[in-house]
Formats: C-alpha cells, sequence, structure tokens
C-alpha cells in the first residue's frame, strides 16, 4: 500500500512538473539579446506559451498583453519606437521570464539567395583589411543555418551579434557592405539576417502550397512529386554504399600518384532535405523569421535557374509576392543583383542562358518598390563567386539610400528605351542615364551586336550620339531590325552612366531563346 501511494505521489509530482514546464513562455532565435528592432514600425514578437496564458512584453514605458491560442502560440505587437537604444524587452508568462538585453531600434533587412549571397566577408577582396576595420557594435546580424523540410520550422539554431573583427569574417559580404553603407550615412543601427543558401532554386524559397494552387508551376510539381514517390531508402542507403566504396578506390588511387581525389558522392536522399526541393527553404529557414519586422530585402540568386530562364521570368515575381503577402508588412523592399558576367567570353555574338535570366531579373521590375543592382562589369570569367562583393553591396545600397531614405544619389542603371531603325543604323534611346552615357576605357561603345530579317547575329560598333542614345552601325547587316547589348554570359561591354552605373543589358527582340521549353 505504501509503496502503491508512493508511486502515486511520484506520477503526480511529475505530471505538475511537466505542466510547469509545458506552461513557461517561449521564444524563437530571431529573438535574442543584441537584436534589432526596425524604428518606427509596429513590431510584432512571438512565441509558445501554455493554452490561454497571458503573456506581458514590456519595453521601456510600454506594456503588451497577449494571450496563447488553443495551439499554444501567442503574438505580441509593439508599438512604433524611433531608432536608438539599447533597450530591453521582458517577456513575462505565468511562470517564467526571459530578459532580452541590448536591443538596438534601426533599420533591418534580410540578406538572401544564393551562394554570391552567402559569400562571406573573409572570403571578398581585401578581407584581411576589412576585417580589422570591422568595429561597428551598431550593426547586428543573426544567420540562420541551412535546414531543408517540408515541415513548416518554428525556430532555429542561432543567436544576434554585433560586427567585430572577430565575428565578421562567417558574415555575408554582400550583406555586410550593404549595412555597412547604410550605418554610415543614416548613423543609425542596422539589422542583417542573414539566411542565403548556396546553390539554392528559386522554387525551394517559395510557399509549396502557394505554388501548387497557381498552377502555372504545375510541371515543375509534377517532377518532384515523381521523385518523391520513386524514393526508396533501402535502395538509395545501398546504393550509396556501392558508390562509396568505388569513390575511395579512386580516391586511394589518385592520392598514392599525386592527384587531385575525385569528390565523393552525395546521397541519393539528399535532394529532399537539399536546396531545390520546392518549399524546402521556406519551410526550413524562411518561415521562422517571417513576419519580423523589416525595411527590406536583398537577394542574390539565379545562377540556379538559368536553365529555366522563362520560367524565372513568372518564378521570380511570384516568389516575391509570397514572401510580401506572407509577412503582411505591404510591399516592403525587394532590391536583388542582376547576375554577374561568367564563363568564356564568346568570339561571335549568339544565344545565352544567362543573358536570359538577366532578362527575366529585368522584367520583374514591373513590380512596386523592386530594383535590380547591375554587375556585368564585376564578374570573373573563370569564378562563379565573383570576390568583389564590396561594390556589389554598394550598388544595392545605392537603392535602398534613394528609394527608401531619400538620400539623393544615383543609384539605377541605364536602361533601353526605344530603338529605331534609320536605313543602315539603329539609334538606340536609353532611360536613368544620370547626367549621360559614358564608356569605359574606350570610346568606342562595345557590346552591341544588331540581326536582319535573317536573325543571324553581327558584331556592331556603337557611338554615343547624344545624352541618351547610341548609334548603332555594322557593314555587314545593310538593314538592321534588332540590336542587342551585352548579351552573353561573359559580355564585353563599356556602357555606363557618368555616375559609373553599368547599362543594363537587353534585347530589343522577342524571338524564341534558348531556355522557352525548359520547365
Amino acid at each position: 500500500m505504501k509503496r502503491s501511494l508512493l508511486a502515486l505521489v511520484a506520477a503526480v509530482a511529475t505530471l505538475l512538473s511537466h505542466a510547469s514546464a509545458q506552461a513557461e513562455v517561449t521564444l524563437p532565435a530571431i529573438f535574442t539579446s543584441h537584436m534589432v528592432l526596425q524604428r518606427d514600425m509596429a513590431n510584432p514578437i512571438w512565441g509558445k506559451a501554455a493554452p490561454g496564458e497571458e503573456v506581458t512584453v514590456v519595453i521601456g514605458e510600454q506594456r503588451q498583453v497577449a494571450a496563447a491560442g488553443n495551439d499554444g502560440r501567442w503574438i505580441a505587437k509593439l508599438a512604433a519606437l524611433p531608432a536608438g537604444g539599447p533597450h530591453k524587452i521582458t517577456v513575462k508568462g505565468a511562470s517564467n521570464e526571459i530578459v532580452i538585453d541590448d536591443v538596438l531600434v534601426g533599420e533591418v533587412w534580410i540578406c538572401s539567395g544564393q551562394s554570391n549571397m552567402q559569400w562571406a566577408v573573409e572570403q571578398s577582396t581585401n578581407a584581411d583589411l576589412e576585417k580589422l576595420a570591422a568595429k561597428y557594435p551598431n550593426i547586428r546580424f543573426i544567420s540562420v543555418p541551412q535546414v531543408g523540410t517540408q515541415e513548416p520550422q518554428d525556430t532555429f539554431n542561432g543567436s544576434w551579434a554585433a560586427v567585430t573583427p572577430e565575428t565578421v569574417g562567417q558574415l555575408s559580404g554582400v550583406g555586410y557592405f550593404f549595412g555597412r553603407q547604410l550605418h554610415q550615412t543614416l548613423n543609425v543601427p542596422i539589422g542583417l539576417i542573414d539566411d542565403a543558401w548556396g546553390g539554392s532554386a528559386c522554387e525551394a524559397w517559395i510557399n509549396r502550397e502557394a505554388l501548387a494552387k497557381d498552377g502555372r508551376f504545375s510541371e515543375l510539381l509534377a517532377r518532384w512529386e515523381a521523385i518523391e514517390k520513386g524514393y526508396d531508402k533501402e535502395k538509395a542507403d545501398a546504393a550509396h554504399k556501392a558508390a562509396m566504396a568505388k569513390w575511395q578506390e579512386a580516391a586511394a588511387t589518385a592520392k598514392a600518384a599525386g592527384k587531385q581525389p575525385p569528390r565523393a558522392p552525395g546521397h541519393p536522399g539528399s535532394q529532399l532535405t537539399g536546396n531545390a526541393r520546392p518549399g524546402n527553404i521556406y519551410n526550413g529557414v524562411l518561415k521562422p523569421t517571417i513576419g519580423y519586422g523589416i525595411r527590406g530585402v536583398i537577394w542574390y540568386q539565379g545562377e540556379s535557374n538559368a536553365g529555366r530562364a522563362y520560367q524565372y521570368r513568372e518564378l521570380f515575381p511570384f516568389m516575391i509576392k509570397n514572401w510580401r503577402d506572407e509577412w503582411k508588412q505591404g510591399d516592403f523592399s525587394f532590391y536583388w543583383v542582376q547576375l554577374a558576367d561568367f564563363l568564356a567570353e564568346q568570339p561571335n555574338p549568339g544565344e545565352s542562358s544567362w543573358a536570359e535570366l538577366r532578362e527575366a531579373q529585368t522584367m520583374t521590375l514591373s513590380l512596386p518598390k523592386t530594383g535590380q543592382a547591375v554587375i556585368v562589369d564585376v564578374g570573373e570569367g573563370k569564378d562563379i563567386h565573383p570576390k568583389n562583393k564590396l561594390e556589389v553591396g554598394l550598388r544595392l545600397a545605392r537603392w535602398a539610400l534613394a528609394n527608401d531614405y531619400g538620400v539623393k544619389v544615383a543609384y539605377q542603371s541605364p536602361t533601353y528605351k526605344e530603338m529605331t531603325p534609320q536605313g543602315d543604323k539603329i539609334v538606340v534611346k536609353f532611360d536613368h542615364v544620370g547626367s549621360g552615357l559614358n564608356t569605359f576605357d574606350v570610346a568606342e561603345v562595345r557590346g552591341f551586336a544588331v540581326a536582319g530579317e535573317d536573325k543571324k547575329w553581327h558584331w556592331a560598333k556603337g557611338q554615343i550620339t547624344g545624352n541618351d542614345t547610341v548609334t548603332v552601325t555594322c557593314p555587314e547587316v545593310k538593314s538592321p531590325v534588332a540590336v542587342r547589348y551585352a548579351w552573353a554570359d561573359n559580355p564585353v561591354c563599356n556602357l555606363f552612366s557618368k555616375e559609373g552605373l553599368p547599362a543594363t543589358p537587353f534585347r530589343s527582340d522577342d524571338w524564341p531563346g534558348v531556355t522557352i521549353d525548359a520547365k
């Protein structure tokens, strides 16, 4: 009897302890000490508690109260605050209190995309000098780990940190140089949420349910559904084991011969948790941050979608709209980097999947509050990861400074407006030329090609003939009907505004491209 009573007491104590633990209020990792809140905006703060539990959030004189729903989720909104700090936030539930120290209020930006956004400061040009000078305690960042899943995540393993010589090395180079320029110009705290994933495809960043409902991406989703249904873990494990055995033999042979060993084979199942499966990054990386107060997003991605550039015309703007819908903060600013020049320079003008992807990016400027940093002068033909991330960050910063903060600074590259055939020449007119068009290195404008009715392309000579016009001629084409500029994987081109911003690659024709049927 005594043992039964003791067992009952122990069981009750365990249940009470469990209930107490369940009642504790919790916060996701996006809310930690050293965080930055978006200024002049009602900032949501959310977490979990026991169903029905009252949660109180206090910052300064401000006190907000929220109640957890049946699922344990609660959300409170802090009234808008001006730039400044540091502040302390306390989040109190029925049985515990969380204190978030050293909270600043300033400008918050998401830094997303694939490897060129992920590319760290320590991998960038002059990394040693940049790290030595990185003494910016009011620039804060948080990095989101790479988790690919179809299950929406609430939090992640990470915390906010200040930029110091010791911490800045792993931060996105583009993100850091962008944020530093804003900080130095605006003199307010800057928060950077770094969530880039190298090699990622655009569709992985989008809510898969939204993709399915839209209908335009049915072929893309059908391909993935076939992969998912055909996956057999036992067979995949066996195949990987056999492949690894062969690789180990090949690696040993290469090592004995003093050669570079081949890359180890990946597991066939890795694509299911990887960075290309629709919805994977949305659920595993983006979801835990959605709703956090931000000014906008900077984005550097497209290389992984270049083979499907026509599809990107619809996919990329769909992604931006999806993010804006789910963030519920209206049309926040969204600025991206156009693909850099890459691969070998081609001796003859022709077709290019990378040029078509750049075109798709330019077309996305039709969305409100968007901008594009053109960098066809910054890339490296032999390396898909150009190291000059400083220039990339500054070109993105120009867009934000001009459009979000009212700073009078040149920000948009010259863009194609119209072309007029005039006998044996074509006159091209540009928009957004600043104080006028200019060339780099030589007076002749390089990078133009023209075609006649036969649709055969020939290099052409360009000459600046007005503040916003270039006249293009080619002896081989007596009656040109179409013109292109910088239309190549790695174009040789030199047209800029006098403010130093490169002209945007374009084509006047709409002839079918090489990626038109790729889905």
